[in-house]
C-alpha cells in the first residue's frame, strides 16, 4: 500500500482491496476517527474507550509497512522526476488515466446525470489546473508549513476511497514534490505538522465522507473521476513534464514515453482484474460455505 500510496493515480485503497484487507481497514480508521471526535471535544474518557475497540495488532504492521515503503521510495521518485521529467509525467498520466478507468467501473449507475458531473468537473478542474504548477511544483523552493497540514488534510481522505491517489491529490494542490522532499530528507518538523494536518483532517472528515458516500455515493465518485480526468492536463508530457501545466506538441523523447503512459495505464488495469478475480473467488468460497453449512 506504501508504494501504491507514493506514486500519483494507484490507490493504496485498491491494493487493500487486492489483499482482501479493505474493510478491516475502513473499520479501524473510522473507529480511530471517532476517538479523535471525542478528543477534540474533550471527551477523554469516549477517546480511550474508542482508542481500545481499534484492532492495533493489525493497523500497526499495517502502518509501519506503509511508512516503509514510503521512505525508501521517495528519494527515487525525486531524483527520476528532476532527471527525466518528460517520461516520469508519461508514467503518471498513464497511472491516472487507469485509475479513472477503474473508479468508473465503481459506479453503482452510468446515466446521463454521472456523465454529465465527470464531464462538467473534469472540465473545470482542467481549467482551473492552467493557474497552478506542476508535479515538480516546489522542488528547491520554501514551502509554508501551514500548507503541509492542509494538504495532510486533504490527502488522508483518499485512503478510504478505492480508485483515489492521496499523491493525486497532492499533485493538484502542487504539494507532490515537496512532500517527497520532506521524506528524503527526513524532515521531521515537516513530515510532523503534515502528519497532523492528516491526523486532524482524519478526525473531521473521515465519518462526513463515509456519510456522502453511503448517501451520495454515485455523485461523489463522478466529481472524483471528473476530477482524475482533468488532472490529466497537469501530467501531459510536453512542454515540460509535470514542471507546468502548459500543454505542448510531443518533441521529445516520444517513443519512451509513450511506452510508459502505456505501462502505467496497463499496470492499474491489471490490479484492477487481480482484485475483481480475489473478490469473484472469495464470493465463490462464501457461497460454497453457506451450502456446506
Amino acid at each position: 500500500m506504501g508504494s501504491a500510496d507514493v506514486v500519483p493515480g494507484v490507490s493504496g485503497g485498491t491494493v487493500a482491496l487486492v489483499l482482501a484487507i479493505y474493510h478491516r481497514l475502513v473499520v479501524a480508521i473510522r473507529t480511530g476517527s471517532s476517538a479523535l471526535g471525542h478528543l477534540l471535544t474533550l471527551d477523554a474518557r469516549g477517546a480511550i474507550a474508542r482508542l481500545r475497540m481499534v484492532e492495533w495488532a493489525f493497523l500497526i504492521p499495517l502502518a509501519l509497512g506503509i511508512l516503509t515503503a514510503i521512505l525508501v521510495l521517495a528519494g527515487t521518485i525525486e531524483h527520476q522526476l528532476e532527471e527525466h521529467p518528460v517520461q516520469m509525467s508519461g508514467l503518471f498520466l498513464g497511472l491516472v488515466a487507469g485509475s479513472a478507468v477503474v473508479a468508473t467501473g465503481l459506479l453503482s449507475r452510468r446515466d446521463l446525470r454521472e456523465w454529465a458531473l465527470i464531464l462538467l468537473s473534469g472540465a473545470a478542474f482542467f481549467i482551473a489546473l492552467g493557474f497552478t504548477g506542476g508535479t515538480d511544483e516546489g522542488l528547491g523552493q520554501d514551502v509554508p508549513l501551514w500548507r503541509f497540514a492542509v494538504a495532510g488534510s486533504i490527502a488522508i481522505c483518499a485512503m478510504i476511497l478505492p480508485g483515489v491517489s492521496g499523491s493525486f491529490l497532492l499533485v493538484t494542490m502542487g504539494m507532490y514534490a515537496p512532500v517527497l522532499v520532506a521524506v528524503d530528507e527526513r524532515d521531521l518538523v515537516t513530515l510532523g505538522v503534515f502528519g497532523l494536518g492528516a491526523v486532524v483532517g482524519l478526525a473531521l472528515f473521515s465519518q462526513l465522507l463515509h456519510w456522502a458516500l453511503a448517501e451520495h455515493y454515485d455523485t461523489i465518485m463522478a466529481i472524483l473521476i471528473g476530477l482524475m480526468v482533468g488532472s490529466l492536463r497537469i501530467l501531459w508530457p510536453w512542454p515540460d513534464g509535470g514542471d507546468s501545466a502548459a500543454l505542448g506538441r510531443p518533441d521529445e523523447a516520444i517513443a519512451a514515453t509513450v511506452g510508459l503512459v502505456v505501462l502505467g495505464l496497463a499496470l492499474v488495469l491489471t490490479v484492477d482484474a487481480i482484485a475483481h478475480r480475489l473478490e469473484h473467488r472469495r464470493s465463490t468460497d462464501e457461497v460454497a460455505e453457506l451450502k456446506a453449512t
